[in-house]
Order: C-alpha cells, then sequence, then structure tokens
C-alpha cells in the first residue's frame, strides 16, 4: 500500500507541478512579448509607457502598460502572483516526495558520497535557501551595474554549484537540484521583489504621492532575468529523466552549455519581439552547444567511447547476461518488485529471463552500459566488469 501511494502522490504532484509551470511560463512569455511590443500612446507621456494591439479568440484587444503606474489607482487589479507560488511549491513537494522520501534511490550515491538522509536534506534545502541569498546580493552589488557582468558571474556561479552538487550527490540528484536552484532564484524574484515593490506602488498611490520609479524598474530587471531562466531550468528538470544527460563526470559542463543556449533562444525570441529583425545566429550557436552536451554525455560516460559501436540489434543473450541482469535489476524490473517503495516495475520494464531481455536490449545498453545509470546510485553493486560482460553482448562479441 505505502509503494501504491508513493506512486499516487509523486504522479499528482508531478500533474499540479506541470499545470503550474505551464501557466507561470506562458504568463511570463506573454508580458515579456508584450513589454518589447509597446508603441506610443497619445495619452501616455513619453517614455511612461505605451500600448499594443491584439488579435484572439474573435476579437480584439487593446493592451496599455504605464511603466511605473498611472495617475490614479484603478478599481480592480488581477495580480500574476500565485502561477509562481504554486510553480515553487509543488515542485518542492515533489523534490521533498521522490528525492527526500527515496534518498536511497534517487539521491545518495554511496560512490559518490557516503551520507545519511538526514545530511542530503539538510545539503539540498540549506544550499537552495543560500543560493538565493547570494544571488540576490550580487543583483544588489556593483556588478548588477553592467548586466553583462552580472550575467557572467551568475553564470559562473550556477556552473560551480552543478560541480559542488555533483560531489555530493547522485548525478540526477545533482542536476534536478541545480535546476531547482535557478527555479527558486526565479519565485525569490516574484516574491520578494516583483510583488513587494508594486505593493509600495500602490502604497504610494493611495497616498496621493508619485510612486519611485526605482520600485518598477527593479521588478523589471528580475522579471527580464526570469525571462532568461526559463528554458535552462525546464531542460534540467526533464534532464532527470534522461540519464545521458546526468550520468557523465562533466554534467556540470552540460549544465554551462544549456545554460548558454537556452539564453540565445530567448535571445533570438526577445529581439523579434520588439522589431529588431531576426538572430538567427543565436539558434546556430544555440544548436551547437546542446550539440557539443549530446557528445559529453555519450563519450564521458563509462563505457562511451568503448560502447560507441554497439549493435542495437543484440544477439540471444548467453546465460552470464541473464544471471547479471536477473541479479542486478529484476529487484525492482519484476511482476512484483521486492524493492521498498516500488509497487509497479519502472516505466513498466520487466526482465522474466531471456526473451524479455533479448527484447529490451536497447534499453540495457542506453540505461546499464552507455550511461550506467541504472542500477540507481548502482544501488545493487554492479561491476564494471559485469558492464562490459553486457557490452560484449550488445555488439554481438
Amino acid at each position: 500500500m505505502e509503494a501504491l501511494l508513493m506512486e499516487w502522490g509523486g504522479l499528482l504532484l508531478r500533474w499540479l507541478h506541470v499545470l503550474a509551470g505551464m501557466a507561470w511560463i506562458g504568463s511570463s512569455f506573454y508580458f515579456m512579448h508584450i513589454d518589447a511590443s509597446l508603441k506610443p500612446a497619445p495619452d501616455i507621456p513619453a517614455g511612461k509607457g505605451g500600448e499594443v494591439w491584439e488579435v484572439h479568440g474573435g476579437g480584439f484587444y487593446q493592451v496599455r502598460k504605464w511603466l511605473v503606474a498611472p495617475s490614479a489607482l484603478p478599481p480592480q487589479l488581477i495580480w500574476h502572483k500565485w502561477e509562481s507560488y504554486s510553480t515553487w511549491l509543488s515542485g518542492f513537494a515533489l523534490l521533498c516526495w521522490l528525492y527526500y522520501g527515496s534518498s536511497d534511490l534517487y539521491l545518495i550515491d554511496p560512490a559518490v558520497r557516503e551520507m545519511t538522509a538526514g545530511w542530503a536534506w539538510v545539503i539540498g534545502i540549506g544550499t537552495l535557501a543560500l543560493g538565493w541569498v547570494v544571488y540576490d546580493a550580487l543583483c544588489r552589488s556593483a556588478l548588477a551595474r553592467d548586466d553583462r557582468v552580472l550575467a557572467a558571474v551568475g553564470f559562473g556561479f550556477v556552473v560551480l554549484v552543478a560541480w559542488g552538487f555533483q560531489q555530493l550527490f547522485s548525478g540526477r540528484g545533482a542536476m534536478v537540484h541545480t535546476g531547482a536552484l535557478m527555479a527558486t532564484w526565479m519565485t525569490g524574484n516574484v516574491f520578494l521583489i516583483i510583488i513587494p515593490n508594486q505593493k509600495k506602488v500602490i502604497a504610494s498611490l493611495l497616498k496621493g504621492e508619485a510612486p519611485d520609479p526605482a520600485l518598477g524598474k527593479a521588478g523589471k530587471i528580475r522579471s527580464t532575468h526570469n525571462n532568461y531562466l526559463t528554458l535552462p531550468v525546464l531542460f534540467l528538470m526533464l534532464a532527470n529523466h534522461y540519464p545521458m544527460v546526468w550520468s557523465t563526470p562533466y554534467a556540470f559542463v552540460i549544465v554551462g552549455l544549456v545554460l548558454v543556449a537556452g539564453a540565445l533562444v530567448r535571445v533570438f525570441f526577445n529581439l523579434a519581439h520588439q522589431g529588431r529583425g531576426h538572430a538567427w545566429w543565436c539558434w546556430v550557436v544555440a544548436a551547437l552547444c546542446l550539440a557539443a552536451a549530446a557528445a559529453i554525455s555519450l563519450t564521458s560516460s563509462p563505457l562511451g567511447r568503448e560502447a560507441l559501436g554497439l549493435a542495437w540489434r543484440a544477439p540471444a543473450p548467453n546465460e552470464a547476461v541473464v544471471d547479471i541482469v536477473m541479479a542486478r535489476c529484476s529487484m525492482c524490473h519484476a511482476e512484483q518488485p521486492v524493492w521498498p517503495g516500488i509497487a509497479i516495475a519502472p516505466r513498466g520494464v520487466v526482465f522474466a529471463g531471456a526473451e524479455s531481455i533479448h527484447r529490451l536490449a536497447p534499453q540495457i545498453a542506453l540505461q546499464a552500459v552507455l550511461s550506467g545509470a541504472m542500477p540507481p546510485n548502482n544501488i545493487t553493486g554492479m561491476e564494471l566488469g559485469e558492464r562490459r560482460v553486457l557490452a560484449a553482448w550488445l555488439a554481438g562479441r
């Protein structure tokens, strides 16, 4: 029963997290597009705002923006904040449910670092909190006077933290915590900067005072940061399902390449929405970064260079192959798994003998040979020699 509850809890939390993320990212990208498309309006002073016309759903929309605030407070306001809050809260709940609730499977890899579940939780949550403190301090420092300098320092900090996580957690745990760090920055920007500044502007209007323009400017800067962080965060969150990304010792380099690629894609769209042309070079450089990431993930895996010639149509497995798979994998990948916390074989992969092993050869090649991701955290102690036996079988030798 406990294992079934873990499965359903994980599914529902992931469902909520994805839905909330869609709402937040959609509204964030929409408002960035609006900001970039603003045109002068006759009744808004120059440099104080603008408007844009849109057509959708059979009608026309006139969207107007005051860069600081209008002269009087409107009777109703729609606040865009819960999309961000619900995304972070559901993501943190999912992190606790999966990674902290099943630390031995997903987070703690004895080959990387021996630690108790309690210490893993403290390090993971503590780093997310400390990461916000560092990021916020950088944004308030003299470095923030030059966007390029701040971006370079922020980039270096994320890559350094990704490397640090790799020295402490499993590859999968390191990747998801790096994404969670940047996601915490994004929601922190909304919760601690953007929304409080907007409330201060409203308070000034209610007092009949002119709002401080610096409040709106600071909120816009943090919103722009979120815009450039969105695509890399999405990649890192999805990457925990793809072991070739996080199983390499150079996963922190892949993080850096994805940061560049994701930011450049947003550069392309932001420039296009501003009417400044189409910077197609952004896509070229982004594609090169992702190609480099793919090459690193393959050639630096435990058996990557040796296994490049693997045949995906492997011959029938010999007795040694069957013994290895059944001894190292079948406790989870069985009709009735016996590993605590697992009620159903992950991804429906069931090893029931030579026939099923032969049929699932491509998955074995990816998970156990090319990436070395399975067994998770090598929890059943599969040896490198055993992986080489699997590689030889897959190569038809």
